[in-house]
């Protein structure tokens, strides 16, 4: 991958030694097992580093090109994937999904207390509240309510030991909403939906339409729902920190807990590079969360989407299309704090609102973050993460394998290290 000078595209080489050193500081300081950035900017790659170990136990470095668990960066490669289907005349925006999987079209919403406690939908969840997590679908291990212990109690978990997607999504449908379509924002299984309509829409399974619509295209290699066996060698092990964060506490109270995990260190194995379902086929294909890959074939991704929807004349999307799904498209420009989610992982949300696909942001000031209106971004559960800020030309991506990406503030720390080295 070759690099150009950083002051040729408007960064500063000595500041973007802050970055190297941050890196080395997560490592150094027992945060992470290993890590890599990558900085693209105008079209070109200023920064690309890796330290650290992919598997501890086996003293396997982490290096550019590691393969990870994107877990839910899965969710914006779902979207474009329906969005080409709906330049393609597949579908409208505000099509009711039980269009195309009827049985959503009799999913009852939960009103509180007990489960049997329900309502009928006074709106149908459409393809839009699926693209910006309004449709009232939850997350079994958020541990809030008893919709989400129902999600548990029929492991409506969408990975591979699970059924085919169509089988469980029509499970799914016979769980009650935690909230009617359109009036909360709630992270969910949403974009596992969405797959399914993906494939209902094509004709293909998501991992034949990615590949032959997206992966392919981009020549993103790596990327796929399981490592090749070839790729086996570069794949990471996933850790957790050895007390502290978990992703339920975080749902549960709402709370940023990094403040109190500053002086946490130390990682335990989760697992293994040699054990995982990750290393094999399988039947079912998460949209929500099942893509592995490397952090250079992410930053193709980033960089087509920042393009426009194009890439070495190739193109995925249309200009226009690509602009409409980087607007907030919560009612009435609302951010996610006002819509019912203060706080995702790390990350607090007064400011931010949600396009087609990802987060974006309307006002730094009310974000507290250092960036641009416009920008958005998304990240996984193992603490991975990417922005792409179209008024800066810019994309970012970061690697590694932490979960729950709640223990640090990793995201905001490394925002602050990247745009301090922009100096035009």
């Amino acid at each position: 991958m070759g690099l150009v000078n950083p002051e040729s595209v408007g960064l500063s080489g000595e500041r973007l030694e802050r970055v190297s050193q941050w890196l080395q500081e997560q490592v150094d300081g027992g945060r992470l097992a290993g890590c890599s950035v990558l900085i693209g900017r105008r079209g070109q790659i200023v920064f690309s580093e890796a330290v650290g170990e992919a598997d501890q136990e086996l003293g396997k470095s982490f290096s550019e090109d590691t393969i990870v668990r994107m877990f839910s960066m899965t969710k914006a490669i779902t979207t474009v994937a329906a969005m080409q289907l709906y330049e393609r005349g597949a579908f409208q925006l505000d099509d009711p999904i039980a269009k195309y999987i009827p049985e959503f079209a009799d999913t009852p919403v939960w009103k509180g207390g007990a489960l049997e406690n329900v309502e009928p939908q006074a709106t149908p969840i459409t393809v839009r509240h699926l693209m910006t997590h309004t449709s009232g679908l939850t997350y079994g291990f958020m541990q809030t309510n008893p919709v989400d212990a129902e999600y548990r109690e029929q492991k409506l978990e969408f990975s591979s030991d699970t059924g085919t997607l169509a089988e469980v999504v029509k499970k799914l449908a016979a769980v009650p909403l935690i909230c009617q379509p359109g009036s909360q924002w709630n992270y969910s299984v949403s974009s596992d939906v969405l797959g399914r309509l993906v494939e209902i829409w094509s004709g293909d399974s998501l991992a034949l339409y990615f590949c032959e619509n997206i992966f392919a295209p981009l020549a993103m290699h790596d990327t796929g729902f399981h490592v090749v066996e070839e790729n086996h060698p570069r794949f990471a092990a996933l850790y957790s920190p050895l007390s502290g964060a978990n992703m339920a506490n975080v749902a549960k109270t709402g709370q940023n807990n990094s403040a109190q995990t500053e002086e946490r260190s130390g990682l335990k194995l989760q697992e293994s590079s040699l054990e995982s379902r990750y290393l094999s086929e399988t039947e079912l294909h998460s949209g929500g969360g099942g893509l592995t890959g490397s952090i250079g074939d992410y930053g193709r991704f980033c960089q087509m989407l920042l393009n426009g929807g194009e890439l070495d004349g190739t193109r995925l999307l249309g200009c226009k299309t690509v602009e409409y799904m980087r607007l907030n498209h919560l009612p009435d420009n609302q951010d996610m704090a006002a819509m019912g989610q203060p706080v995702w992982s790390e990350t607090s949300y007064d400011g931010i609102g949600f396009g087609l696909g990802f987060a974006v942001v309307i006002d730094p000031v009310e974000a507290h973050i250092i960036t641009s209106p416009g920008e958005h971004h998304w990240g996984g559960a193992a603490s991975t993460f990417f922005w792409i800020d179209p008024e800066e030309d810019l994309f970012v991506v970061f690697f590694t394998q932490l979960i729950p990406s709640s223990t640090y503030p990793i995201r905001r720390e490394l925002r602050t290290a990247v745009y301090q080295a922009i100096v035009d």
